[in-house]
């Protein structure tokens, strides 16, 4: 049997940020984790360039039942901070739309630089490596068993992760260990994913397949009112200003996977699902607009084409009916363009599931956790990190943030 000070399972992003902290502070530390290749959730990310954080990191911009829980994480290890470690390894970056960062190369620079602070802390790897057992000692180690021996540590780090892209390896193996362990879970969904619709909105929609339109969409939040008991809930609206893709069983890109976070937390509240609701001419006073054009002898579609790919103007307006001159529509359908161009509503049947989702909504419950520490409050010597715990970020670098600020905090500690 192997002793080391800390055992962290999973060596993702918020893994291998946590070893390397704790390394470098002198610990002995095991990185154990079940998949052969290291880091395929960071390789796939952005597009292969890894859309690392957000220089604009702010609490607000992640969904949890305990919101203000991020707050002391993403202060002792900001946004900023994680930057500085990125141009000390020479990693060239750039700023893509609302605060994105990306390498300027490739999304392998930022595993070899967390590989390059993992060695200069001595951390000891393992993998592929499965766990077949974890226990707590009478002396109040751990014991980790596993198909290459077993170890014992004082202090063991949970990083494996939610339920998303499952074809890398995801399990719900750090929810099995919150609940061995007496720690609640928040249930689980697929977030940050595409929508899918009822035939009877989305069979009409598949002529857009593969087009997108910038959009507002917006969608019901619960959130805790103020001044109320825990257990009630307020609505609040949440709205994105991104582009919305066309798919042949629904909806995507990133104004949909922004509000679909929010979609599937209407799980949590008391309220039913409530629809979603977009706004197809962000840029313009619908009403105004129409009534700029109400007396064109231009039809909808040729106006709407002004700022639409004409294809869609054409498909959209026909499948309404909508194909008479602007001058010989009624006042009842000029009321129905408004509504239909400024607040469409649409009731999605459900979402595309983990396989498409980039993170998972859910976890274990953070009010179980010390917010400073990350520290199971009451588990001396076990915490949990990153995706795994009931904290979900906005698209755009905000969860591999959480990621580097959740897994350096517990780092300092364990």
């Amino acid at each position: 049997m192997t002793e080391f000070d800390v055992i962290v399972i999973g060596a993702g992003a918020a893994g291998m940020m946590c070893a390397a902290q704790a390394g470098q502070r002198g610990r002995r530390v095991l990185l154990i984790d079940h998949v052969t290749k290291i880091g395929e959730r960071i390789r796939i990310s952005g597009g292969g360039r890894c859309n690392f954080t957000n220089k604009d990191v702010k609490p607000e911009n992640f969904l949890s039942q305990n919101p203000h829980f991020v707050r002391s994480a993403l202060a002792q290890f900001s946004a900023q901070d994680f930057i500085r470690m990125v141009e000390r390894h020479g990693i060239a970056y750039h700023e893509k739309t609302l605060g994105q960062l990306f390498c300027d190369d490739s999304a392998n620079q930022i595993i070899d630089m967390l590989k390059a602070e993992c060695a200069q802390g001595n951390v000891t790897w393992a993998h592929p490596c499965a766990v077949t057992h974890l226990t707590k000692k009478t002396d109040e180690r751990f014991l980790v068993e596993t198909d290459q021996g077993a170890f014992t540590s004082q202090s063991l780090v949970i990083a494996t992760g939610g339920l998303a892209i499952p074809k890398l390896g995801a399990t719900p193996f750090g929810y099995r260990v919150a609940e061995q362990f007496g720690l609640p879970v928040i249930p689980p969904h697929a977030a940050l994913v595409p929508l899918a619709l009822a035939p009877t909105d989305g069979e009409p929609l598949q002529a857009f397949t593969g087009n997108s339109l910038e959009v507002i969409a917006e969608c019901p939040s619960a959130s805790s009112g103020k001044g109320q008991k825990n257990t009630q809930k307020a609505m609040q609206n949440i709205r994105f200003r991104e582009n919305l893709l066309f798919t042949h069983r629904g909806l995507s890109g990133p104004a949909i996977l922004q509000v679909s976070s929010y979609w599937q937390s209407q799980h949590y509240s008391a309220e039913k699902k409530q629809p979603i609701r977009l706004n197809l001419l962000p840029d313009l006073d619908v009403s105004t607009w129409l009534q700029a054009n109400r007396s064109s002898k231009r039809t909808l579609a040729q106006c709407l084409s002004d700022y639409w790919p004409k294809r869609i103007a054409q498909d959209w307006t026909a499948a309404r009916g909508w194909t008479k001159p602007m001058a010989e529509h009624s006042n009842k359908d000029i009321a129905a363009m408004s509504e239909m161009l400024a607040a469409w509503e649409l009731m999605p049947s459900g979402t595309l599931g983990y396989a498409k989702a980039e993170v998972t909504l859910g976890g274990v419950d953070t009010r179980a956790l010390s917010s400073s520490s990350m520290e199971a409050k009451d588990m001396p010597g076990l915490y949990f990190i990153g995706e795994v715990v009931d904290v979900t970020g906005w698209l755009g670098g905000y969860n591999f943030q959480w990621a580097w600020s959740s897994g350096w905090v517990a780092g300092q500690v364990v």
